[in-house]
């Protein structure tokens, strides 16, 4: 392993199609996560989407992504995978555990399509009701990940419905309890089940890691945010009281924390 590679990271933040907002900030992400690299003297690489991905990967200890639509291809994912397998990791946030979504014949919402991606991540977002007030339980208080973080905390945010795709492999770290008024009812219909729904349930995994070879995954489905530009594109919507900037979880001293955790872990090794 190459100097260059232990203190390197690739930074991936977009929407699809290329050059859309796709209903997120990206450039706030972008900015707050690069400032939290260079908090430990990382240098790193930017990108919108994965289409250069092979490029990046041999040069880099690790992969963060904030997108909103991009998600690597069947290629692509193998070349993660490799990449992991010797030692890589990657931070997964927020929109990368969606993708390529389908119309669903009946119905208003998509429904996310599972590819090579979800597999190696280890979750594929269903949906989310509205914005509202989480509480975050820490199920792994002895992980590095969550050194700091107590047994929960509160953020405002979209709770994120992940169905795990490896459940035997995947450490829960953070699930949330969202109440059975935040449950879609289009759940159902969409995927034929709530395949999010833990055993208990009641709870929804919204932050795990995983390991693959030599190196791992960390997700935490955490982290809208928005800006008056995007909302103006939006059909109103009179129950929607969010207000025109949003920034969520970015503006909470646990998720900042979930981040530093996840950096300094993931260049620890």
């Amino acid at each position: 392993m190459t100097e260059t590679k232990l203190g390197r990271a690739h930074l991936i933040a977009g929407g699809f199609p290329p050059g859309s907002l796709a209903g997120h900030d990206h450039d706030y992400a972008r900015l707050r996560l690069l400032g939290l690299l260079a908090e430990r003297d990382i240098s790193a690489s930017v990108a919108n989407d994965f289409a250069d991905v092979e490029k990046w990967l041999p040069v880099s200890r690790l992969l963060i992504t904030y997108v909103a639509g991009p998600y690597p291809d069947a290629a692509q994912s193998r070349a993660i995978e490799s990449w992991l397998k010797s030692g890589g990791h990657w931070l997964g946030l927020h929109g990368t555990s969606g993708g390529r979504a389908e119309r669903v014949e009946g119905l208003r919402s998509r429904r996310t399509v599972k590819t090579e991606h979800h597999a190696l991540l280890g979750s594929r977002f269903l949906t989310h009701p509205p914005i509202c007030k989480i509480r975050v339980d820490v199920k792994a208080t002895d992980s590095p990940l969550t050194r700091g973080l107590g047994t929960s905390f509160e953020v405002e945010d979209e709770p994120y419905f992940i169905e795990l795709q490896d459940p035997g492999s995947t450490r829960i770290l953070l699930t949330a309890d969202y109440g059975p008024s935040n449950v879609p009812p289009t759940v159902g219909p969409l995927y034929g089940s709530d395949t999010s729904l833990q055993p208990d349930g009641r709870t929804r995994v919204i932050g795990y890691t995983r390991e693959v070879g030599k190196g791992g995954v960390t997700y935490f489905a955490l982290g809208h945010c928005h800006n008056p530009v995007i909302r103006a594109g939006r059909t109103p919507d009179p129950a929607d009281t969010t207000p025109l900037t949003f920034r969520g979880s970015w503006e909470s001293d646990a998720f900042i924390v979930l981040l530093r955790n996840a950096i300094a872990g993931s260049l620890a090794g």
